[in-house]
């Protein structure tokens, strides 16, 4: 078997577009897949991955015992070689590919040596979904040194450089008619998959990282990377020149930082492009709450507070990456909430980017505040007839939507079914909460200015309120389609990030792209975009 792999060494995948053979001592393998697909596979289907140390007899049994409650696997020799199988039931708000399943299962039983694989058996549409759940099981970020010691930081930006075990990453395609696919994973499959594993890495690696090694500069450095690779020049505006410009939210949450604060632009315009659609994302580097201040059990894990804007950024890499027929920018609204002389006071009065004033009556419900101004940029400057903004918003939206589904508030139920139709096909899922603005938007009256920052009432829709707020900025006539994705709670599983967003947008908007593999698991798009908005009805 290949030696352990150790603590600072980094994961590089193989993507293959068929099985490469491997002796399991060598080579461990791990399959995984439903309990329907795996009984339809026959021993020489994965021979090359078992021999010479399974033989079929062994192979029959090993999936003849899997009784998977909701998970199960099977030990075909010694721990190098396994089988497990997916949970059985899916429920409507699930994911048929059940990717946290996944993700769960490659964390438990892969062995972390320096050369192993993971063969997936899915139908088609499966593919891109297990493929993003496998990755999000390798986060980049660590600063364990090992029993040697470190060489390198992984997570760095010049990973190239690190020490790297390879796992391979396969898959058996089942077929609409039962049939085990013949076709392999094209080169266009495979690039598409490789693009947004990169994404979710990038994502996960930015989350994971503390606000001493991932503040504003560090966080724009990382944008400036992606522009580099994409061959884009960013638009950067930072610190004092936000005020002068009028982003009165931005700068007013990040102005009492040592790192001053930045609206950042990627953008995107191919020739021949109808529809302009701006990714919005909060990269609040670190929330300690301002001058309304978290308490000390909850201020621990505030550095995921950038998670939107790290999923806007992957996102929009991998998007470019496969060819995005449309004109796409990603906006960074970038601030540290910190505690100082300069911080603002519950009590303030700011005008954001919208001409609006804002009471500030609390410091911690910052993140509105500078989505606020990215939203009313990509529709003033922009013009964006299509804005998504991606945050780590509220607490409350773990209450209302779980730890696995993000909440999508929205004014086109079009779009909101879409978006839908996108999370159970990428395995990030989401759920709808209430768009009602006339009859929330009242929470924030204030007597002195047009708004304030945060709701009178608490126990009336948190979250909803929240995104209410920024869709005040953009106006609530708005005549394209906005999509607010709060993923508070998804944006991490236990102490790890998990890259949540990147499949989600991708997907979402795979008919934008040239990509075949997205195109297909894009949901269907018999209307134009932005056209069914849902206005009030007399």
């Amino acid at each position: 078997m290949g030696r352990k792999r150790p603590p600072h060494m980094a994961t590089e995948f193989r993507f293959n577009p068929t099985l490469t053979e491997g002796d399991p001592c060598s080579r461990p393998v791990l399959i995984i897949g439903q309990l329907r697909h795996l009984n339809l596979l026959k021993f020489s289907d994965l021979a090359v991955k078992l021999n010479p140390r399974v033989s079929e007899d062994v192979f029959k049994d090993a999936i003849s015992a899997l009784h998977p409650s909701p998970t199960d696997k099977c030990s075909m020799y010694l721990d190098v070689a396994t089988v497990a199988a997916l949970p059985i039931k899916c429920s409507r708000h699930n994911t048929p590919s059940r990717a946290h399943a996944i993700t769960a299962l490659v964390k438990a039983n892969v062995l972390n040596v320096n050369d192993e694989s993971i063969v997936i058996v899915c139908e088609r549409n499966d593919i891109f979904p297990a493929a993003c759940a496998v990755v999000r099981a390798f986060p980049l970020f660590t600063r364990k040194t090992g029993s040697l010691g470190a060489k390198h930081h992984i997570g760095d930006s010049n990973d190239d450089q690190a020490d790297k075990s390879i796992v391979n990453i396969e898959f058996l395609v089942i077929e609409k008619d039962g049939q085990l696919s013949q076709k392999p994973l094209s080169k266009e499959d495979i690039a598409c998959i490789e693009s947004a594993a990169y994404g979710i890495r990038l994502t996960a690696r930015i989350v994971d990282t503390p606000c001493n090694e991932m503040n504003v500069s560090h966080f724009v450095k990382e944008v400036e990377n992606v522009a580099s690779k994409l061959s884009i020049k960013p638009k950067i505006i930072r610190g004092e020149e936000l005020r002068e410009q009028g982003f009165g939210g931005i700068y007013g949450v990040g102005k009492a930082a040592a790192v001053p604060p930045a609206l950042v632009i990627l953008s995107h315009e191919p020739q021949g492009a109808h529809d302009t659609i701006a990714l919005v994302g909060k990269g609040i580097v670190y929330d300690t709450g301002g001058l309304s201040i978290k308490a000390r059990t909850q201020m621990p894990g505030m550095k995921r507070d950038c998670g939107g804007a790290a999923a806007i950024l992957g996102a929009f890499y991998a998007a470019v990456k496969n060819d995005f027929k449309e004109n796409l920018h990603a906006v960074f609204c970038l601030a540290e909430n910190s505690v100082g002389p300069n911080a603002t006071r519950p009590d303030d009065i700011h005008t954001l980017y919208s001409g609006r004033t804002v009471e500030i009556n609390n410091t911690d419900a910052e993140g509105r505040l500078v989505l606020a101004d990215g939203v009313c940029y990509a529709n003033k400057d922009l013009k964006a007839n299509i804005i998504l903004d991606m945050a780590t918003l509220t607490g409350a939206q773990g209450t209302a939507t779980g730890k696995y589904h993000g909440a999508i508030l929205t004014n086109s139920e079009e779009w909101e079914s879409k978006s839908l139709d996108a999370g159970r096909k990428s395995g990030d899922l989401l759920a709808p909460i209430i768009y009602c603005p006339e009859l929330h938007f009242s929470e924030f009256t204030s007597a002195i200015a047009d708004m304030k920052n945060s709701v009178a009432d608490r126990n009336n829709a948190q979250s909803s309120c929240a995104g209410i707020f920024i869709a005040a900025h953009l106006g609530f006539d708005y005549p394209g389609a906005w999509i607010h994705v709060d993923m508070a709670t998804p944006v991490h599983c236990g102490e790890r990030a998990t890259g949540y967003g990147v499949a989600l947008i991708l997907t979402l908007f795979g008919k934008y792209t040239n990509n075949a593999m997205l195109q297909s698991i894009a949901p269907s798009d018999e209307e134009q975009p932005a056209k069914r908005i849902c206005r009030d009805r007399n």
